[in-house]
């Protein structure tokens, strides 16, 4: 169904929310400049495909794939009522978006079904994100391949809440994150695919974290993450949640895709920790997980965890 009248056109894409139009057959006929920003695809390059041929790749929490089997927009048209969910779509450059997506049926003037409007929200926090970017910027605490923060900022950080911990009791944890086999994407593609690489894992990691955790590029393929206010069976679902995620990214290297997995050490703060104890501790946890066959958490033991 596309937009024929040039008013609703433009009202449509002057919306920030993202809104594509499908056929029965899911067929894309109208792609907003919402959804370009959004998910960095061009409507030239989605208008005429299948959206259940994985072009946004949506997944769950769990990384369960959602674009061929339960996809609300393909649901919206089956029960003819309407859908909302939260997923994580992949985004051009291979990372992974959280959004909030709406699906609604489209009917002629009998009432039948002819197709459905998918309307989906950047849910990861990417204004306030935005404005934190450029103040870093300004202070040379940014990574300037990532855009992260870089590892001066994550020491600062870490005191910060050591000192927090010590004075209040706010208690925090530390993920630390290895890329798994990365020298081998290295070798195989070289060093500018292996940019891209990183820039994708940080940009999933970024656009999932909460607005008040702070990540940043400890050196090389490793990531340290700085989560406040959490349990340790917190710690261990954000953890999860990251490597789920990372491993459900990907980018192309000429027809080659490539997908990467991260080894993660979790551990909560103690009240006598220096950074360098619990760096080291986060440090040793992750090197577990390599050791367990990467792709994988290791948390210590001493927190008990329901999941």
């Amino acid at each position: 169904m596309p937009i024929k009248n040039d008013m609703y056109k433009s009202i449509l894409d002057n919306l920030s929310d993202g809104v594509y139009f499908v056929d029965l057959d899911r067929r894309i006929s109208y792609w907003n400049k919402g959804a370009e920003r959004i998910t960095g695809h061009q409507s030239r390059e989605v208008v005429g495909c299948f959206c259940k041929d994985n072009i946004l790749n949506h997944v769950d929490g769990q990384g369960v794939e959602l674009c061929r089997d339960l996809c609300p927009l393909a649901k919206a048209m089956l029960e003819g009522t309407n859908q909302e969910a939260e997923v994580y779509l992949k985004h051009k450059d291979g990372h992974r978006v959280p959004v909030s997506v709406r699906g609604a049926p489209l009917r002629d003037g009998k009432g039948k079904i002819i197709g459905a409007v998918e309307i989906f929200s950047d849910i990861s926090g990417k204004d306030e994100l935005m404005q934190r970017v450029e103040e870093l910027r300004k202070m040379a605490l940014l990574d300037p391949l990532t855009g992260m923060g870089n590892r001066r900022l994550v020491e600062a950080g870490l005191n910060s809440r050591l000192n927090e911990l010590e004075r209040y009791g706010w208690k925090f944890g530390l993920l630390f994150i290895d890329i798994d086999y990365f020298k081998k994407v290295n070798d195989s593609y070289g060093h500018e695919t292996g940019d891209l690489v990183l820039k994708m894992v940080a940009g999933t990691l970024i656009h999932n974290a909460r607005s008040f955790d702070l990540l940043g590029r400890w050196g090389g393929e490793e990531f340290v993450a700085i989560i406040a206010n959490v349990t340790g069976e917190e710690l261990f679902r954000i953890a999860q949640k990251y490597r789920i995620l990372v491993g459900e990214s990907s980018l192309f290297a000429g027809k080659d895709r490539i997908n990467v997995t991260i080894s993660v050490g979790a551990t909560l703060a103690r009240s006598d920790d220096s950074s360098e104890i619990l760096l080291k501790r986060a440090d040793q946890l992750m090197y577990r997980s390599k050791l367990s066959g990467r792709n994988c958490v290791t948390m210590e033991p001493e927190f008990p965890l329901k999941v």
